[in-house]
């Protein structure tokens, strides 16, 4: 396994509820197929696995990846009482804490921990517009990046001596002054590390140098730009990009196939760029969402559920299953739902412990068993 100092990590959320029985599909399950007659996949379309589950048709890159060892799946996982509401069940996988409100996120308390003193305000990354609930914790600075080719800070402004008097000027005006309150002194501190994380990941556009030639999608566009600042070597650990909206309860068929392939198609071209750079054994990349989809559809797609599935690719990972997939008999199910048996800080705590080196139990409040999933030297 590669060295702690080069690792990261690339989490993607499958915003909108992934659903997982179209995902990783029990093809040969009669109650799949007489619950979904409108929209199941029949064995003669899936990718088969293992001859009884089957990747969805369109993860063709993925499937490459599993015949590679690369990619362990993640099954029957959620966590106690489940929410069927997007915005709990997005708040509960962002902060790990299922009984409560939390003041932040796992992924913020996480960049904390990496980097106490704040040293480096591009050590968590947001490609997207915004700033996921994970991301965020009180004092830690994270970057958001909505287009690695346009970012940075007042660069429609021509010429370099203007823009360098622009930039003094936005220095002295948010920079910091005796005497002026705590709003302002945040204010401050946020207008200086936007400064200074414009400028060393907008360098990362001119470092960048690859034979891949990305698709012209927006989750394509975020992993080519995860790459480029993954190559430039500034000190990023944590990455983070948004897919879907994976929320199909309607044209399920249609809808979930082409946000698979994109992502696929995607990671695909991502881990052969890792490749061609020799950085695929230092990147673990996280595939979640919020939750799953009900066992029956409703003619069209399907409505909000529970027992999802993750990933956790990269090359260093030890492919496989991971957690049992749970049964479809009625009496296994819960209000219609698959039985979670899997609860994400599981796979949360394995990440932050065997991947990044960090002691799990202080970001996570608690002990959670691990799974197995990296190699050992």
């Amino acid at each position: 396994m590669s060295d702690k100092n080069n690792r990261s990590l690339v989490v993607v959320q499958l915003s909108g509820g992934n659903d997982a029985m179209n995902t990783i599909v029990p093809y040969n399950n009669g109650i799949y197929h007489d619950s979904r007659s409108s929209i199941h996949l029949t064995e003669d379309e899936i990718i088969d696995i293992d001859g009884s589950l089957g990747f969805h048709p369109e993860m063709l890159q993925i499937k490459n990846l599993w015949d590679e060892r690369k990619v362990s799946i993640i099954n029957g996982i959620g966590y106690p009482s489940p929410n069927r509401s997007h915005f709990r069940s997005m708040d509960i996988w962002h902060t790990a804490e299922s009984e409560s409100i939390a003041p932040d996120g796992w992924l913020g308390r996480t960049i904390r921990e990496i980097d106490p003193e704040h040293k480096n305000v591009v050590t968590g990354v947001n490609f997207g517009r915004g700033l996921p609930r994970s991301l965020q914790c009180r004092g830690v600075p994270v970057a958001s990046v909505g287009n690695l080719d346009t970012y940075g800070l007042m660069t429609d402004i021509q010429g370099s001596e203007n823009r360098d008097y622009a930039l003094s000027f936005f220095s002295r005006l948010y920079g910091p002054h005796l005497g002026r309150d705590v709003i302002l002194e945040a204010l401050g501190e946020n207008g200086i590390n936007a400064m200074i994380g414009a400028d060393i990941l907008s360098s990362a556009n001119e470092k960048y140098s690859s034979s891949i030639e990305y698709s012209d999608t927006p989750i394509s566009n975020n992993l080519k730009d995860i790459a480029k600042v993954i190559f430039a070597d500034v000190g990023t650990k944590i990455y983070y990009a948004q897919h879907g909206s994976f929320d199909t309860h309607a044209g399920e068929l249609v809808n979930h196939a082409k946000l698979w392939k994109d992502l696929s198609v995607g990671l695909g071209d991502f881990f052969d760029d890792l490749k061609e750079h020799d950085k695929e054994d230092d990147v673990a990349v996280l595939l979640f969402s919020e939750f799953g989809r009900r066992i029956e559809d409703n003619g069209s797609g399907t409505d909000h559920g529970s027992g999802g599935v993750s990933f956790v690719m990269g090359g260093s990972v030890k492919g496989g299953f991971y957690g049992e997939q749970p049964s479809l008999e009625l009496s296994e199910q819960v209000e219609g739902d698959m039985k979670y048996n899997n609860d994400f800080r599981s796979t949360y705590a394995t990440l932050l412990d065997q991947w990044l080196e960090i002691d799990p139990v202080p970001i996570l409040g608690a002990n959670y068993e691990q799974h197995d999933l990296f190699r050992k030297g």
